[in-house]
């Protein structure tokens, strides 16, 4: 029997399967596949059985129905197609267990190297010496001293005070 996966992440393992003769699709829980997520309109879309053939319609959602990255109005799903409402993608499966086709994987795929630091055209700077000056710090600088001075002079009144006694 055929059924709709979900495959969007926060929703992976919903799924319904597509038993009456049209099902629809959307937001709200009156829909017979209601799917919670904000970019799918109320009434998003309606799946149809016609035969041995799959129909989606739009039902004039605000974000749209696309199958295979191409926006539809109505259109055939066919089984391991992928169909986006809004930004949750959904895929056709036949009940056969399988998805689409898929070669298999015998060795490891080699992606291209990136970008090396000489080829940036940067120098490396050897002993740690920074290609970055430190800014100096007049202010803290400022704060230190003059914090020091009054503090040596408030010890002082103090001591006088106590001595004068």
């Amino acid at each position: 029997m055929a059924k709709l996966v979900v495959l969007t992440e926060g929703f992976k393992g919903l799924s319904y399967e597509l038993r009456a003769e049209r099902t629809t699709v959307g937001r709200v829980e009156d829909n017979a596949f209601p799917i919670a997520e904000p970019s799918v309109s109320g009434h998003h879309c309606e799946v149809l059985l016609r035969g041995n053939e799959v129909v989606v319609r739009d039902l004039n959602s605000t974000n749209g129905t696309y199958i295979g990255g191409e926006p539809i109005k109505e259109s055939v799903l066919r089984p391991g197609q992928i169909m986006r409402l809004g930004q949750v993608e959904v895929r056709l499966d036949d009940g056969g267990g399988a998805g689409p086709a898929r070669r298999p994987l015998d060795h490891t795929a080699v992606i291209a190297p990136g970008v090396k630091l000489d080829e940036l055209g940067h120098t490396v700077h050897a002993g740690g010496a920074s290609p970055f000056a430190k800014k100096s710090d007049k202010a803290g600088k400022f704060f230190l001293y003059g914090g020091l001075v009054f503090g040596a002079l408030i010890l002082g009144l103090i001591l006088y005070a106590l001595l004068s006694w």
